[in-house]
């Protein structure tokens, strides 16, 4: 009787073993499904487009606007988990209201094999690529997504930036970097640790934040009173009742009251900005 019970115990783990990942894929897949549909189903021009890198390429999502005339534009930098499918929905809805979007994917080709952040095992390996760049190689290849949409004879040649998570922190670095930009949007994100830097940002930074998200709001009095000392343009609002990450789980169905209307009210605030 032992030998069988031990037999079948044997059996049940390697089962489990097997059907894990299998499980985890399901959930990946179900999750991301919707917003897949979404993409697919948009009328506007998608566009994968590879920019040149010192020793390579990396992949940016372009999206244009149904329009007869040239558009403003608009680089949108992807939050920690990479250019996911949410970031890249996000391009298409503001392409939806007349912008020349172009979503970089900063991770790819930064580890060998992987192309695109979809072609990493999970999140949490995206999450580590991420936080294995070179501060510098990100704003080189932003300045080369910034050159191409400045060189796209569909835009105007105005370029705005905006930013969630990691991406948020990268565009209030970028604006120290390119006094060029025409407005810089921070969503949940913190400015540079060297406040020094932010003398040199000539657009205006608006920023978006979530009431619980005290890990980055705790960063805003001091970079408020930096700004104010080098006369430069900072209006955060915060959000409350609000998460971190709220415009993209304030954007789900079945998202918390607090996420939703911080996700509408931003929403509105930033289409009226960048007009």
């Amino acid at each position: 009787m032992k030998t069988i019970l031990t037999s079948l115990f044997a059996v049940l783990i390697l089962t489990a073993c097997k059907t894990e990942p299998n499980k985890e894929k399901d959930v990946v897949a179900n999750a991301v499904s919707e917003i897949s549909n979404e993409l697919s189903e948009s009328q506007r021009h998608h566009e994968w487009v590879d920019l040149k890198r010192e020793n390579g390429t990396f992949k940016a999502f372009a999206v244009y606007p149904e329009s007869n005339v040239a558009t403003d534009a608009v680089i949108v930098i992807h939050e920690n988990r990479g250019l996911n499918d949410w970031a890249r929905s996000f391009a298409d809805k503001l392409a939806a209201e007349g912008y020349l979007v172009i979503a970089p994917d900063l991770i790819s080709n930064t580890v060998e094999g992987i192309e695109k952040t979809t072609d990493f095992e999970n999140t949490d390996k995206a999450r580590e690529a991420i936080y294995a760049l070179n501060p510098d190689q990100v704003t080189k290849d932003l300045q080369t997504t910034y050159e191409y949409l400045k060189k796209d004879p569909a835009g105007t040649g105005n370029i705005s930036v905006v930013g969630f998570c990691w991406g948020g922190s990268q565009t209030f670095r970028y604006a120290t970097n390119n006094p060029n930009i025409e407005k810089a949007f921070v969503f949940y994100g913190t400015a540079p640790d060297n406040k020094t830097v932010l003398e040199n940002i000539k657009a205006p930074v608006y920023g978006f934040y979530g009431g619980n998200d005290n890990r980055v709001n705790a960063t805003i009095l001091t970079t408020k009173e930096a700004m104010k000392q080098y006369n430069k343009v900072y209006e955060p609002i915060i959000y409350e009742n609000a998460g971190h990450a709220f415009m993209r789980s304030g954007a789900e169905e079945n998202a918390e009251e607090g996420n939703k209307k911080a996700h509408n009210q931003a929403w509105k605030r930033l289409l009226e900005l960048l007009k």
